[in-house]
């Protein structure tokens, strides 16, 4: 990770202390993950100088926003900082609300033409001489996204900004975020405690616990680790990164490799060899010890047991995997029974066959 991107805090709570050392990469989202709690806001507001850690080292894009002799305030700091609410002001117009906080810049050009780009870049033209309580909660926090970044940040930070959204509203907006992720060329940290958003946008995860870095590092690492606490529960899986490789106009299917192997999955009109996010769940994984009976099954892996680990429930179990035999691997986890992991006499390094029942396509 580069050393132009450093935060390093101790920060101490009533309920935990707050204890990091990170690299942020230099672009693209890297989503702050964890339990209510465990210090994800508190992270932001200490990067945003909302916070005064005991201790702390705090460097974006090369400059030095805290250390032992320096504290800039958060009104010095060039960070672009969203909420779960919107803040606008309810009193002006869109356009008025994304011109407000460049009154005070010394860069009035290249504010302007920052705005004009997060304006196109979010699709919030149309709205420009709307009022704020004309907005959909979709549309509010696009327009708090783009005043965020005509102030040209070095670092946006973004704190759950979907969780006061319903579903449809949710759906709204995540293609916006995946735009800006692929298209702003500065590093955001994203805190979320949803596992959807973390497999559909982020580049890199970090899992708190307790005030302190549980894992961190490239999302399908993390989520492939044993001790990746953001994999646990209901949604505990793998992300893929693969591409499409073949159509099956007839079914409406495609093909898409990944290291390791591949998967049918439902065709989404894309090109062939175009990048996408395959997300696998334990508990869409069935296991076979022996070639496997034909079935309404289509995907099948041949697999290698890794390790047999307890689920939270005495009765289930989690098994990971690697596909890929002696090329390029992935790892896969498995949710079964506690009773047929001993039917099956599964343990660490014996083969087996992964029936796959679904696979999600959740983002390029």
């Amino acid at each position: 990770m580069p050393a132009d991107n450093q935060i390093t805090l101790q920060l101490k709570r009533q309920e935990f202390s707050l204890e990091m050392d990170i690299r942020l990469p230099s672009q693209g989202i890297t989503a702050v993950f964890g339990a209510s709690g465990s210090g994800k806001t508190s992270l932001l507001r200490c990067v945003a100088g909302l916070e005064r850690p005991a201790q702390g080292f705090v460097r974006m894009g090369g400059q030095v926003w805290q250390d032992a002799d320096i504290f800039l305030p958060t009104w010095r700091r060039p960070l672009g900082y969203v909420f779960q609410e919107a803040s606008l002001f309810e009193h002006l117009t869109v356009k008025g609300n994304l011109h407000f906080g460049l009154r005070r810049s010394k860069q009035q050009e290249a504010g302007q033409k920052h705005l004009r780009q997060a304006i196109e870049l979010l699709g919030i033209g149309h709205l420009l001489e709307r009022r704020v309580q004309e907005l959909s909660g979709g549309e509010r926090q696009r327009v708090a996204i783009a005043s965020a970044l005509a102030l040209q940040p070095r670092v946006l930070l973004l704190d759950e900004p979907l969780a006061a959204l319903d579903a449809a509203r949710r759906q709204e907006i995540l293609p916006w975020l995946e735009r800006l992720r692929d298209e702003v060329h500065i590093p955001m940290l994203y805190v979320t405690h949803a596992l959807d958003e973390v497999v559909r946008l982020a580049d890199h995860l970090l899992v708190l616990e307790h005030g302190k870095l549980a894992d961190s590092g490239p999302v399908s690492q993390v989520l492939g680790r044993s001790a990746a606490g953001a994999a646990s529960g209901e949604d505990r899986g793998v992300l893929l990164h693969a591409t499409v490789q073949e159509f099956d106009p007839a079914w409406h299917l495609m093909r898409v490799g990944f290291p390791g192997g591949s998967l049918w999955v439902k065709d989404k009109a894309l090109a062939l060899g175009a990048p996408v996010r395959i997300r696998v769940l334990a508990r869409d994984i069935s296991l076979a010890v022996g070639p496997p009976p034909v079935s309404s099954i289509q995907n099948l892996l041949a697999v290698t047991v890794l390790e047999i680990m307890p689920d939270t429930h005495p009765s289930q179990c989690l098994v990971r995997l690697s596909c890929g035999g002696t090329g390029e691997t992935s790892v896969l986890w498995a949710r079964i029974t506690a009773r047929a992991a001993h039917a099956l006499g599964l343990q660490a390094g014996m083969p087996a066959w992964a029936q796959v029942k679904a696979a999600a396509l959740v983002g390029a």
